[in-house]
């Protein structure tokens, strides 16, 4: 496996000089967390499609299509519903509000409570699904090589970290480029292989758009949890914040979820062509073992060069997002007189603090889709209602109280009942969204008159 190894490294190498390179750029906070909102259609497409290509969209959706065949395909499907949603009617109001992230977006809807709220919900969640992209690396690293899978995630670990801290969005959004390219033709190939060895018979036998082991609430429930991630989204929204304009940001969400469809069935197939071929395996190694088994050395060290790209970009992006909300959303609104120069030395040790509690956790974390699944469903349950309505906020007569209700407690449900109730977050949302609101706002009118 030497050729693999040196095609890896190569990788890793070229993924640090690059961001290395871009912390020479000046650091303001709108270079840093935003690329000085410069990124054009192309780079900006791609780095959607790279930071939607994480452990869930690969490794983790190869298992789903190993354990249940062709309807593992909707986890990705259902994020590009809410990628196409978001760009038809949302993403040009997302970027003319000039924030710099979605819990500042909270606060302009409604009041500096609600960004406090929405912050933390939103670091719970992320640090789950940083977690789940380093205990997708370690699973690859060691299924590739047989070494322990604890030293590389902690090694995966720490050079996303590094360059994150380094270059911030603009070498994430660079590097996000090569790994979205490297990525689409190492899922050409290994595809490729892996029906050359299968047949196209597999394909005779599968489901879809149900299957006997996802029904459609099944199919519901993944449509409005995962895709309501991509609708309302802390790393989609950084990526819309930073387009050139508006119109950039509308349309390279559009396209990025067109290039996102194919992808979704290839990956889902080569599950099913590992579970042919490898039944024997767990679900989640499925990826790597037919990068292993089914490939040459050198093509491996592409493949795997690819799959690890894809989880290092979901990485850095989440990382960033995070680290953004932690500086921007509440350090600096504790201490709001604090210099540029200070918030960002607070930015890179955000970002280290961040991944090295996501690294912890992932130490300790099972399955990748169970990890995600929870996440999102935290996520969903408490904020994807609130921010959503709030671009209608004086029509529907929204209220502060009410979103911050609907944060709270929908959070809170999907928190302790996510797992066997995914939708009921929202629904809770919903409902106290819409009661606390009526009930504020008819009590404010009472006052003004």
């Amino acid at each position: 496996m030497n050729e693999t190894a040196i095609v890896l490294a190569g990788y890793l190498s070229i993924v640090m000089v690059v961001g290395i390179i871009d912390s020479r750029h000046p650091k303001t906070m709108e270079n840093f967390y935003l690329a000085g909102r410069s990124l054009g259609p192309i780079i900006l497409t791609a780095t959607l499609c790279a930071t939607v290509l994480g452990a869930s969209s690969t490794m983790g959706m190869a298992g789903l299509g190993f354990n249940e065949g062709l309807t593992g395909a909707w986890w990705m499907l259902s994020g590009v519903m809410g990628l196409m949603v978001l760009s038809i009617i949302f993403a040009k109001k997302v970027r003319e509000t000039g924030c710099y992230t979605l819990p500042e977006l909270a606060g302009v809807q409604y009041d500096p409570r609600v960004r406090i709220a929405a912050s933390a919900l939103i670091l719970i969640s992320w640090i789950g699904v940083i977690a789940a992209q380093i205990v997708a690396s370690g699973k690859l690293l060691n299924t590739l090589f047989g070494h322990d899978q604890t030293l590389f995630m902690i090694i995966s670990a720490l050079i996303f970290i590094l360059y994150t801290a380094h270059g911030g969005q603009r070498s994430i959004a660079k590097t996000d480029l090569i790994q979205f390219l490297i990525l689409s033709m190492g899922v050409i190939l290994i595809l490729w292989r892996a029906l050359d060895l299968t047949g196209l018979d597999i394909l005779r036998v599968q489901s879809f758009p149900t299957s006997p082991q996802r029904d459609g609430l099944g199919v519901l429930s993944l449509i409005f949890v995962v895709g309501s991630t991509y609708l309302v989204g802390p790393d989609i929204y950084s990526r819309l914040y930073s387009a050139q304009n508006p119109n950039t940001a509308r349309r390279s969400a559009f396209v990025a979820a067109l290039l996102l469809i194919p992808l979704a069935f290839a990956i889902t197939l080569l599950g099913i062509c590992a579970k042919t071929l490898f039944p024997e395996i767990g679900a989640e190694q499925a990826l790597p073992t037919l990068i292993k088994v089914a490939l040459s050395p050198w093509e491996s060290g592409i493949v795997a060069a690819a799959l690890l790209s894809a989880l290092m970009s979901s990485a850095d992006t989440t990382l960033l997002t995070a680290t953004s909300i932690f500086t921007l959303d509440l350090y600096r609104t504790a201490k709001p007189k604090s210099s540029r120069k200070h918030l960002m030395k607070i930015s890179r040790i955000g970002t280290i603090l961040v991944g090295s509690l996501a690294l912890i956790s992932a130490l300790r974390l099972p399955e990748i889709i169970a990890t995600l699944f929870s996440a999102y469903s935290i996520f969903a349950g408490g904020l994807i209602v609130p921010v959503l309505a709030g671009f209608y906020k004086d029509r529907l007569n929204l209220t502060s109280h009410g979103a911050l209700a609907a944060l709270i407690g929908g959070g809170t449900v999907a928190l302790f009942m996510g797992q066997k109730y995914p939708l009921l977050g929202m629904a809770v949302s919903a409902l106290l969204l819409i009661l606390v609101s009526k009930l504020t706002f008819q009590s404010n009118s009472s006052i003004s008159g």
